[in-house]
């Protein structure tokens, strides 16, 4: 199995703004004095204009799929929330905290995809768990370790540790289960999203183990990143509020190795972080200042990755 692909999904948005039904638990969200939400959502669809042109500048292949104007989905360019492609064929849909979100979720995108050439097996559909009000929600909750089988679930109100187990008995992968904590007005509150403070690459994983409170399960984690043999960077959690642990790695030309951020997180990084980083990847930093600030999501949230067969 690959860890990294050369095809994400991005959904380019039309009424971004910040989404009241998500700022409950995702303390990363800000309101933005003063802008109209138009000005948000230009902000925001320049800011995704110009990230998708540094993408394919690379050689990363891009699918841009518009969002539509109704429903009201002022969340869609995190797509990666509500869907996962894997190399089998199979599609995989999640149930969603937000009600607003669940209809982000489109068949014209799988649609889409297959008139791209993409084969597509299989739908595993887990959001009648909302009906039930447990979620989870995609590669934001799981961190995939492809290539060995492991699925890292920082457990939280998105991400529910049975489903997460049924997710890993369905799709072959061994559960690692752990609570990540932030600290807002001075009390720990559980993170939203494992994605926010960790990233695995091939050969590395990004990690804020000072979100693990718990010794044992910080312990736990980090061996089972050392035992596949992965370089450990590690992160504050000041950087991870820069979303320095929202990172993705991608291929672009010739299989190259791209680790994809914001330049937030580029620029909260030290130099010594930086040349560990860059011995595994080149490091693409593109400005997402406006998506950051109302979405309370950075680069890896916007990209959907397509690990799809190919006709």
């Amino acid at each position: 199995m690959k860890q990294t692909t050369n095809s994400i999904l991005m959904i380019r948005p039309v009424t971004f703004r910040m989404n009241e039904q998500t700022a409950v638990n995702n303390y990363y969200q800000k309101v933005l004095d003063g802008l109209l939400p138009a000005t948000v959502n230009a902000k925001a669809q320049q800011e995704f204009d110009a990230f998708v042109i540094k993408l394919r500048a690379v050689g990363v292949d891009v699918t841009v799929v518009d969002d539509t104007l109704n429903p009201d989905t002022p969340d869609s360019i995190f797509p990666n929330n509500w869907v996962s492609f894997h190399e089998n064929g199979d599609v995989a849909l999640y149930p969603m905290f937000a009600e607003n979100r669940r209809q982000e979720r489109r068949e014209d995108i799988l649609d889409i995809l297959e008139d791209k050439g993409f084969v597509i097996n299989n739908i595993m559909d887990y959001t009648s768990a909302e009906e039930d009000g447990f979620f989870l929600e995609g590669t934001g909750s799981l961190l995939l370790d492809r290539a060995n089988s492991k699925a890292y679930c920082a457990l939280s109100p998105r991400a529910d540790e049975e489903l997460f187990i049924e997710f890993c008995e369905d799709f072959d992968y061994a559960p690692v289960i752990f609570e990540a904590f932030q600290t807002v007005n001075s009390e720990r509150k559980l993170i939203y999203h494992t994605n926010v403070m960790m990233c695995l690459g091939e050969t590395f994983a990004v990690i804020c183990s000072d979100c693990i409170d718990d010794k044992k399960e910080r312990k736990m984690v980090l061996d089972n990143l050392k035992e596949n043999g992965k370089e450990i960077i590690l992160i504050t959690e000041a950087q991870v509020n820069n979303f320095a642990g929202n990172m993705l790695e991608v291929r672009g030309s010739n299989d190259k190795r791209y680790l994809v951020m914001s330049a937030a997180a580029h620029q909260s990084l030290t130099p010594k972080q930086i040349e560990q980083l860059e011995k595994h990847a080149e490091i693409l930093s593109s400005s997402l200042d406006t998506i950051e600030a109302c979405g309370g999501g950075s680069a890896r949230c916007m990209m959907a990755e397509i690990f799809l067969p190919r006709n």
